[in-house]
């Protein structure tokens, strides 16, 4: 399922947005009018109603699902909200930097509070409590006024057995450990590794299956439109279904490694828990399918320096890059014991297949980059403070950019429905940025950033 929202208003603001376009009201509306009717059906029946075996009534509240608005024997309604308010501090970063064919950029160096984002959740089973859904809203409050800042959407899956799960529309393709499906349980809070943002693939509508080989195998592949389909319009999508992503993820010691495979000890293992992760993804990509450079959820192919690599003349007069095809691969490993972590993986990106005007005069057939990311954490009030560090560094064949950072998290509650997150970065030459996210790219010097988060 996709858990990695990007949201600013709560709902009842979302209507009133004066930012929100027709067609987005049109969107929200005719959701709204389904669950209320589906809510207003459902509350109809008994208050006890035990359908299916499940105990319990509207108004109960369940970690991971959300607060249930209404049950019967025909489906169940919950409903659940992921916010965050962020302090961030750029002031510190160089004021410009100068890309790997000696363009001199300026960085919008910010300082400001933000509502950052606002996810309104819908999810349940309808008819069977094996055919799941899930229906949002989401907008993204650094971009509004920008295209893809109110996004209405969701999926559906039905599960067959624990071998097997089908589900389609809009997910996160599994082509690296932190698009598998563990947001927002991520030491960071809402944001990756410069290294991870960097070579990872996105959001798009698509198809996919997930289950268990073995009690401790297990997998998940996808088939999507592209990369990531968030600031694309259908009519910019080239003609071939043909993205692909899968991954497989062993957990040899004690078959599982917490919440969703999340990062940290935050359970505090007792045994010793690992996980090996493995991932591919290929998707032949062009210009028109990529969404702009600051557009929300933003996955544009970039060379190490942080050049689009479909900006008109980037290799030379003429030569524009109109088409193109990325592979990426990766390996992840990690090891959990008594609330301590430590967790790496490690990527290769390939591009090539390059078409367009010019292409032919290319001093080069394929890109090649690499990198990795290590995290280490440690607990040290049990489910209160956690401590965390995190290196990270991309070799490409236009720079070798790398962060370094540091945090806390504090869970005043003991849960992890609510945090409170101080994280400071360290980076040299940032290949990747955005509104949404800490960095900018180009970005060299220090960033601080504090976040409240919550996720009911």
């Amino acid at each position: 399922m996709l858990y990695h929202f990007r949201c600013c208003l709560h709902a009842g603001s979302i209507f009133a947005s004066p930012a929100l376009s027709l067609k987005h009201r049109l969107s929200v509306s005719l959701l709204a009018q389904f669950l209320l009717f589906f809510i207003t059906s459902a509350s109809s029946q008994s208050a006890d109603s035990t359908a299916h075996g499940r105990a319990g009534q509207y108004g109960t509240y369940t970690p991971g699902a959300g607060f249930k608005l209404a049950q019967s024997d025909k489906g169940e309604v919950n409903f659940r909200i992921y916010s965050y308010i962020r302090y961030l501090n750029q002031k510190h970063l160089d004021p410009t930097y100068t890309d790997a064919f000696g363009n001199t950029k300026d960085i919008d160096r910010r300082q400001d509070v933000q509502l950052n984002k606002v996810n309104v959740q819908f999810n349940g089973w309808l008819m069977d409590p094996k055919l799941r859904y899930l229906f949002y809203i989401w907008t993204n409050n650094t971009a509004q006024g920008q295209g893809a800042q109110v996004v209405v959407a969701g999926n559906l899956n039905y599960t067959f057995s624990k071998h097997f799960t089908l589900g389609g529309g809009v997910n996160s393709l599994p082509g690296v450990r932190s698009t598998e499906g563990n947001f927002p349980f991520w030491l960071t809070l809402d944001n990756r590794a410069i290294a991870d943002e960097f070579f990872r693939p996105s959001y798009t509508m698509g198809f996919w299956a997930t289950g268990a080989i073995t009690g401790r195998l297990r997998y998940s592949a996808m088939i999507g439109n592209n990369l990531s389909q968030l600031g694309v319009d259908a009519g910019q999508l080239d003609d071939d279904f043909n993205t692909i992503s899968a991954a497989l993820a062993w957990y040899p010691t004690t078959g599982e490694y917490g919440k969703r495979a999340q990062f940290g000890d935050f359970d505090a293992h007792q045994k010793v828990a690992t996980r090996i992760g493995a991932h591919f993804t290929r998707s032949p990509e062009n210009r028109e399918g990529q969404p702009n450079s600051d557009a929300f959820e933003n996955v544009q192919i970039r060379l190490s320096d942080g050049s689009v690599i479909f900006a008109p003349g980037l290799f030379g007069d003429g030569i524009v890059v109109t088409n193109a095809t990325y592979h990426m691969s990766s390996l992840d490993t990690g090891v959990k014991y008594r609330g301590f972590s430590l967790e790496g993986e490690y990527y290769r990106r390939w591009v090539n297949t390059f078409e367009g005007p010019g292409t032919e005069a290319l001093p080069f057939d394929q890109l090649n980059d690499h990198g990795f990311q290590l995290l280490a954490a440690a607990m040290l009030v049990p489910q209160t403070f956690q401590l965390y560090a995190v290196w990270s560094k991309v070799f490409g064949e236009y720079g070798d950019p790398w962060e370094i950072r540091g945090g806390v998290n504090l869970y005043p509650w003991k849960v992890q429905v609510v945090r409170c997150n101080l994280e400071f970065i360290h980076l040299n030459r940032s290949p990747v940025g955005g509104l949404s996210l800490p960095y900018q790219v180009g970005g060299t010097g220090d960033i601080l950033h504090f976040n409240f988060q919550v996720d009911f």
